[in-house]
This record gives C-alpha cells, structure tokens and sequence, in this order.
C-alpha cells in the first residue's frame, strides 16, 4: 500500500480524508508537526498546490493538499482564503463571523475546496475545486463536524454540516465534491505508485 502524506496537521481534516478514500490502495498520513508550509497564495487553488508541492518535495512522498474556506458574500468573500486565521479557535471565528454579518438578511455563502495532488518529486499531477452553496445561520444548530460547520446551513439538505452524518456531509461537502472529482485520478494513480 502506497503512503499518501496528507497536508495537513489538523486531525479533523485527516479523519475526513480516511472517510473519503477508504476505498482505495493508499495509507493516509498527516504530515509530519515540525513541517512548516507558509500559506502564501492569493487562492485557495495557489495554496493547495503550494502545500502538496513543497510536502511532496520535502518528504519524497506522494501528497494530497487542500485550501479550503467559507466565503460570506455580505462580507465582500470573506474570511475566504483566511478562514482558519480568522480567530484564535473555532469558537472565536464563529464569534467574529456573526458578530460581523450581525443582523443582515442577506447571508449566502459557499464552502470552497481546492484540492492538489503531487507527485513524490513535487509536480502538481492533479487539481480540483469543490463547491458547497448554503447561508449563514444566526445561531449555531449541531454538534458534529469542526470549524465553522454549526452556522453552514445547506437547504437543499435541511441541515447544517454539524448536523449531518458523516455520509451526507461526504457527499454533499465542498471536500467531498473536489475529493469525488479527484477520485478516478486518484484511482489510477493508486495503481501506478504500488508499481513504482
């Protein structure tokens, strides 16, 4: 089995990751802690690929990076590709987000994911972007998920991502939609790695 280092140090994020690709050849890893990544880009798409580039190159290992973050139209995209610097904890960013929308009516936004694969040379061998539309809640409702999944409200589900199981939010989540994309790519290369 093929190790898949994950760009990530959160293990939420990996736990997620698992779910999604439980099916195929690869171990998944979280990269190492002392592995710093500067998060430099202008678009979730320029850090994922920064993130699985410079681990991949780094660890000599095959990589899979993601950008992610919550982008509030009544504040202009923010906290966007700043979401998880946005506050010192979950519960302070969530704090800021409705402290800052306060009572406005308008409260659509989107969950966005990029996603980038690497190759254990660094080349960017895959790219994907995952969107999941839905508004922001006053108040939070669940209490699964992490980050800002208690306020995500999704309609055509009826649920915010913290109240749903872990399979309606793999099949209805930004992650989820880029790592479905992903997925026939990942699938073929899983088989190529174990051969190299």
């Amino acid at each position: 089995m093929t190790s898949l280092v994950v760009a990530t140090q959160n293990p939420g994020k990996l736990k997620e990751f698992q779910h999604h690709l439980s099916g195929l050849s690869w171990s998944l890893q979280m990269m190492p802690s002392d592995l710093e990544v500067e998060e430099t880009g202008q678009t979730f798409m320029e850090n994922a690929r920064l993130k699985a580039s410079q681990v991949a190159k780094q660890l000599g290992q095959w990589a899979i990076a993601d950008d992610s973050g919550l982008e509030v139209a009544a504040l202009n995209g923010a906290p966007g590709v700043y979401s998880a610097r946005y506050g010192r904890d979950d519960a302070d960013r969530i704090a800021r987000l409705l402290r800052e929308l306060g009572d406005t009516l308008q409260r659509s936004a989107q969950f966005v994911c990029a996603l980038a694969l690497a190759r254990p040379d660094g080349e960017i061998v895959g790219q994907v972007e995952g969107i999941c539309p839905g508004e922001i809640l006053y108040e939070m409702q669940g209490r699964g998920g992490f980050g800002y999944d208690p306020v995500f409200y999704v309609p055509s589900m009826g649920l915010t991502y913290a109240e749903m199981s872990k399979d309606q939010k793999r099949d209805i989540s930004h992650r989820g939609r880029a790592i479905a994309a992903l997925l026939p790519q990942l699938q073929k290369l899983s088989v190529i790695a174990t051969a190299e």
